[in-house]
């Protein structure tokens, strides 16, 4: 299949093509140690700047700051999920006094800038007279408002792509739309989008950071905190070193439960096996029935 799509690269261009690797990974590597370079020389690894991480208090902070951040993105996620599956499913509805409401929802939501989101939530709603909104309802409420508008329409997409003999024969054998939906359409579709399920789940994860700009207790506004303590140097750098690994732990953490996820998902198709459909009963010509 991959020879009709394209021409295998002969001798020459595999040379030009390890050459051309060699020299981008040459590339990338003279940038990193430049980086390196520039902080050694700066005094960013020196122990005066690290010193305030060794604190137990401040590990505590940041530890804590760790569960705040998991906590916006579990809840988040999960209503995200369940926001973009209804608004999916209004999406592809006949009434168009659910189909219509729901589209400019999905549209208005995404177009809008998260950090703008959160923002208008935290600080605009309490001038017009909602009152009690926490830093940790601003970030949630931002989060399901913008990634559950994304999911919407990446579930739209899915379900859309099915075969439409997948509904047609659902409907066959006297199923409802919402049977239909729920029993044959949406579990294929999820399955199938899994992939951008989790890379809008990391999405989820990362954009927690922009709950410093509510003043929510996460990881980049401790990190944003301890940078700017000037008795301790300043050290910023070191104070996003520190967040940006905790980041990047946990991102690296959910894909490799997405990848659990998608394997036990692969195996128990596998297990299932084809669907035989049954040999149709013997008549007897004679008796009637077999």
């Amino acid at each position: 299949m991959t020879s009709v799509l394209f021409d295998a690269p002969g001798p020459k261009a595999k040379s030009r093509y390890l050459g051309f690797g060699v020299l981008a990974t040459l590339v990338v590597l003279g940038i990193l140690a430049f980086i390196i370079i520039r902080l050694i020389e700066s005094g960013q690894f020196t122990a005066a700047k690290w010193q305030i991480f060794t604190f137990p208090l401040v590990q505590r902070t940041i530890l804590e700051a760790t569960v705040a951040t998991l906590s916006a993105f579990a809840t988040a996620a999960v209503l995200s999920l369940v926001v973009g599956v209804v608004l999916a499913v209004g999406k592809l509805s006949d009434h168009k006094w659910v189909s219509v409401p729901c589209y400019w929802f999905v549209e208005l939501f995404r177009a809008i800038p998260l950090l703008i989101l959160m923002m208008i939530i935290y600080y605009g709603l309490p001038t017009i007279g909602v009152q009690g909104i926490s830093p940790f309802t601003a970030v949630v409420a931002g989060l399901t408002l913008y990634n559950g508008s994304v999911l919407a329409e990446a579930f739209r997409a899915g379900i859309e792509s099915l075969p439409k003999g997948q509904r047609e024969a659902g409907m066959a054998i006297g199923l409802r739309k919402s049977g239909v939906m729920i029993n044959i359409l949406f579990p294929q579709a999820s399955r199938a989008m899994l992939p951008v399920i989790i890379s809008q789940l990391v999405v989820i994860l990362k954009d927690t950071a922009l709950g410093f700009i509510v003043t929510y207790n996460e990881v980049l506004f401790q990190a944003k905190f301890f940078g700017s303590q000037a008795q301790y140097g300043s050290p910023i750098v070191p104070a996003a070193m520190v967040a940006a690994v905790i980041y990047v732990g946990l991102c690296l953490i959910l894909a490799g439960i997405a990848k659990l996820v998608e394997k036990r998902l692969s195996h128990s198709k596998k297990l299932a096996g084809p669907v035989v459909p049954a040999a149709p009963a013997s008549v007897d010509i004679q008796g009637g029935g077999a």
